[in-house]
């Protein structure tokens, strides 16, 4: 067995401390570049699958695990992937068993990691049994840890971590090490830290991961500690590997990068314990555009296994989640789409179709003419200057009652707002109509007609059937015979969102020939509504031309 001589370690760091002092800010952009500024590529770790799991109330069944590994390594080419815990059940390892089986027939084995435990044969005798060929031990970073959790010595504990190393390589597998809370770990106890790199430097470990496992650090103090762990230790290679306690994952990377940390350790959709990790989307977009180094992700499928994951997780993303939420390519004020539209004012570097997605204007009641115009472009329509004025007006009406309107309401809104017929003998002034279940629906409605003001009631099997009745007893006392009912038609957008805009289409029997008239109205009954009263007003228009005529 290797000697370990750990005599002096500790003084001997506290000299090597003092005569860094000076050099401990320094920015190593330059580390392990050519000198003729070839670009610098940075190596992204994926975690979903083992930290990413660690998120409370997600499990991922062994097929959605091998699923999303599949995904990671081959359409979004990430360079490694950590994919479980080892030893936790027989279902994770059956899981790991597949995920290897399948990276190893397509030339992925060496990228599929595994957490392991300074356990000697256990951990690694897992690993082997899955036909994996990586484990990424979880070592002690801080003395603290060292001390009450294991109860020993940072000189038991390196004894231990090279028995079990010793142990991997002899089994032919690669050693990556964790040490596991290494943020506390440096800025309680540094010399602790520098005594365990010293002991372990020449084990053979391929990797040194050091974690902010409580997410504590902030990017000033990530960029001292990664710092100065690269100048001491010139010759080790390092992973960071942040978590989003403070909201401070991302920022923190960048202080990692350009403190010489050249593998950086992320999840998609930020999953992991607490705040979660760094999120995999906005790691890799912010290194590219303000950092500009290479990455070997296609951008283009970030927002496809964020999906995935997504559905596999149960975790839904926030609408406003930078790269892969839902609504962070849309526009939603007037003055965004005017700017776009005549030059391109509120585009940056940020465009949808980096990630094959698309740029849309939202419409709502702060929708302008520009907002309009870009999603008649969308569907290949063309409206006059003046159907274009009414069809806005009648998008900012339906804004106050409706929060977004999507390109796929807009066809409904211009049916009914270019319905050649519109008059206003009758106007609506409320309707209140209330529902339960096993009871009839009530309705109470207040018109105006001709000008006079009518009140009435009704109740029916349905809130429509209500409505029919109330205002039935309304033009009644105004000698107007409501016409039967042939046809019932309720129409929505594709995608069936429940808050999606609702067309009704009614056909009414006519003496020469039936009626149909639409409504439109993000409630699907005061859409029949709106068809019932455009009816009464056709009708009511014949009647009056009818009589001028008589007359």
């Amino acid at each position: 067995m290797k000697c370990l001589c750990f005599a002096g370690l500790w003084q001997n760091s506290l000299f090597v401390r003092i005569g860094s002092l000076f050099s401990l800010m320094a920015i190593n952009d330059d580390r392990h570049m050519s000198s003729n500024s070839k670009v610098r590529h940075i190596k992204l770790l994926d975690t979903t699958l083992r930290d990413g799991e660690q998120t409370q109330g997600v499990s991922f069944a062994g097929k959605e695990k091998l699923n999303i590994a599949r995904a990671l390594l081959q359409s979004l080419k990430v360079d490694r992937i950590e994919v479980a815990s080892a030893r936790v059940s027989d279902g994770e390892k059956q899981a790991v068993i597949d995920i290897n089986a399948w990276a190893a027939k397509e030339g992925y084995l060496d990228k599929v990691e595994v957490l392991g435990f300074v356990d000697h044969r256990m951990s690694v005798d897992w690993v082997v049994q899955t036909g994996g060929r990586v484990i990424n031990l979880l070592a002690k970073g801080s003395e603290k840890h060292c001390r009450e959790q294991l109860g020993k010595t940072l000189e038991q504990h390196v004894e231990d971590i090279h028995r079990t190393v010793q142990y991997a390589h002899d089994n032919g597998l690669r050693v990556n090490m964790y040490l596991e809370d290494w943020s506390n770990g440096y800025k309680d106890s540094p010399d602790y830290v520098y005594a365990m790199l010293e002991a372990c430097k020449d084990f053979g470990i391929a990797d040194f991961m050091l974690p902010d496992t409580l997410g504590v650090m902030t990017p000033d103090e990530v960029g001292t500690a990664l710092s100065d762990m690269t100048q001491r230790f010139p010759s080790l290679e390092f992973d960071f590997h942040p978590h989003n306690d403070y909201g401070l994952a991302t920022a923190n990377v960048m202080a990692a990068v350009k403190a010489g940390i050249n593998t950086i350790h992320c999840t998609v959709n930020c999953l992991g314990e607490r705040a979660g990790n760094a999120s995999l989307a906005e790691v890799a977009v912010v290194l590219k555009d303000k950092m500009g180094v290479a990455l070997s992700i296609d951008e283009t499928r970030i927002g496809l296994l964020s999906r995935m994951v997504e559905n596999f997780s149960g975790k839904w993303v926030s609408a406003n989640a930078p790269i892969v939420g839902a609504d962070v390519f849309t526009q939603t004020a007037g003055i965004h789409a005017d700017g776009d539209q005549k030059g391109g004012l509120y585009i940056t570097a940020l465009r949808p179709e980096r990630f094959a997605r698309k740029r849309t204007y939202a419409l709502g009641k702060m929708s302008g003419k520009a907002s309009l115009a870009n999603n008649l472009e969308e569907l290949g329509l063309t409206l006059s200057a003046e159907d274009q004025r009414k069809v806005l007006e009648r998008i900012v009406s339906l804004g106050d009652s409706k929060e977004i309107i999507t390109v796929d309401d807009l066809p409904f809104i211009i049916a009914d707002v270019l319905e050649s017929r519109e008059y206003h003998y009758t106007e609506l002034l409320n309707c209140y109509i209330n529902s339960g279940l096993d009871v009839d629906s009530t309705a109470s409605v207040r018109v105006k007609i001709d000008g006079k003001e009518y009140s009435g009631s009704g109740s029916g099997n349905g809130g429509f059937a209500a409505f029919m009745d109330a205002i039935g007893r309304i033009l009644k006392a105004k000698k107007f015979q409501m016409p039967e009912l042939l046809d019932y038609e309720v129409h929505i957008p594709r995608g069936g969102n429940t808050s999606a805009l609702t067309e009704c289409i009614i056909t009414w029997s006519g003496e020469l020939r039936d009626l149909k008239t639409r409504g439109v109205d993000s409630n699907q009954v005061l859409a029949a509504v709106k068809a019932t009263l455009r009816m009464i007003n056709i009708k009511m228009h014949a009647r009056t031309e009818s009589e001028i005529k008589g007359s």
